[in-house]
């Protein structure tokens, strides 16, 4: 990727993850997910006391992206308070293999260190409609 736009993608990032609400991990995280008409979705995560209806950053810019009538991407960048980047959760993976199960991800920790995978790296038999039938 392009060394502009992905610091661009992180700079988004950080700006949402600044947003996050997170009263109780402490974690704020952050995402931009760059959509094949050039667009970024922007997501933070937003918790809540009961914990299962928290919503992570990845989903939050996916759900945004997919409102706004985009549904194929070209990279996800997400931004993590912790100096060693931290993974999305088995949830997001699932979500995200849904619409790209070769979409590029770039991790980012809190002292910019990079680790780069792809959701079918982090998800390699995800569950696919096929599967039930449907």
């Amino acid at each position: 990727m392009d060394p502009g736009l992905l610091a661009m993608l992180i700079a988004k990032a950080r700006a949402a993850q600044a947003h996050a609400y997170a009263p109780a991990s402490r974690f704020a995280v952050g995402a931009a997910l760059l959509g094949v008409d050039g667009r970024v979705f922007a997501g933070c995560n937003v918790e809540n006391a009961s914990f299962g209806l928290t919503l992570c950053a990845e989903r939050n810019a996916l759900g945004t992206a997919v409102a706004e009538g985009v549904r194929a991407f070209h990279a996800l960048v997400v931004v993590t308070p912790v100096v060693e980047p931290a993974y999305p959760c088995g949830a997001c993976r699932q979500v995200l293999a849904e619409f790209a199960p070769k979409l590029p991800l770039f991790l980012v920790g809190r002292d910019d260190r990079i680790v780069r995978s792809t959701v079918e790296q982090l998800l390699p038999h995800a569950f696919r409609f096929e599967y039930s039938g449907t």
